[in-house]
C-alpha cells in the first residue's frame, strides 16, 4: 500500500492510502434468511460474471450458492455465529474488495450489532457496497469490475492522532 496525498478543499491536505484491487475481485455475499433467495436469484442471473472472481460467504448463504449454482465459494460461519465478524475481519485485513450484503429491514436479528459493525467496517474501508439488488446490479454491471481499480483510503489513523494533539 502506498500513501498518496490529495486536496480536499483548498486549506486542507488529508493523507490517504492507495488500495488497489485487481481484475478478479474477491466479493463476499450475505443475506439474511428472508433474503437469501434473492440472493440466489441475483447471483445465479449474473453467475457468468461472478465466476470470474472469488467469491465467499457466510455459512448457509455460500452453501446455498454453492449447491444450488456450482460456484466455488469460501465459507465461513452463520452471522450469528459470528460469520458477519468474520467478514468484516477479512475486510480489514484488506482480503475482501466488495460486499453483497441482502439484509432483511424488517426483521430483527440476534446479531444486528455484528451487522452494523459489518457496514461500519465496509464503509471505513471504502469497498463497494451494495445492499439491495439495485445496487448490486449497478455495481456488478459496472466497466470497473473488470479493471484494476485503486480505492482511496482515509488515513484514520493520522486523522485520529491530530484530534488528541490539538
Amino acid at each position: 500500500m502506498s500513501v498518496i496525498k490529495e486536496v480536499i478543499g483548498k486549506e486542507n491536505l488529508m493523507p490517504y492510502q492507495k488500495i488497489s484491487m485487481g481484475k478478479r475481485k474477491k466479493i463476499a455475499l450475505i443475506a439474511h434468511d428472508n433474503k437469501k433467495p434473492d440472493l440466489v436469484e441475483w447471483a445465479d442471473f449474473n453467475k457468468d460474471i461472478l465466476s470470474q472472481h472469488s467469491l465467499l460467504a457466510t455459512g448457509t448463504t455460500g452453501e446455498m450458492l454453492s449447491r444450488e449454482l456450482g460456484l466455488e465459494v469460501t465459507r465461513f460461519e452463520s452471522g450469528p455465529l459470528g460469520g458477519d465478524q468474520q467478514i468484516g475481519a477479512r475486510i480489514t485485513e484488506g482480503f475482501i474488495d466488495f460486499l453483497v450484503f441482502f439484509w432483511d429491514p424488517l426483521e430483527p436479528h440476534p446479531h444486528d450489532p455484528d451487522v452494523k459493525a459489518l457496514l461500519r467496517i465496509a464503509v471505513v474501508w471504502n469497498i463497494p457496497l451494495a445492499c439491495n439488488r439495485a445496487s448490486a446490479d449497478f455495481m456488478i454491471s459496472s466497466p470497473l469490475m473488470s479493471e484494476e481499480y485503486d480505492r482511496l483510503l482515509i488515513d484514520y489513523k493520522s486523522r485520529m492522532e491530530k484530534r488528541y494533539i490539538t
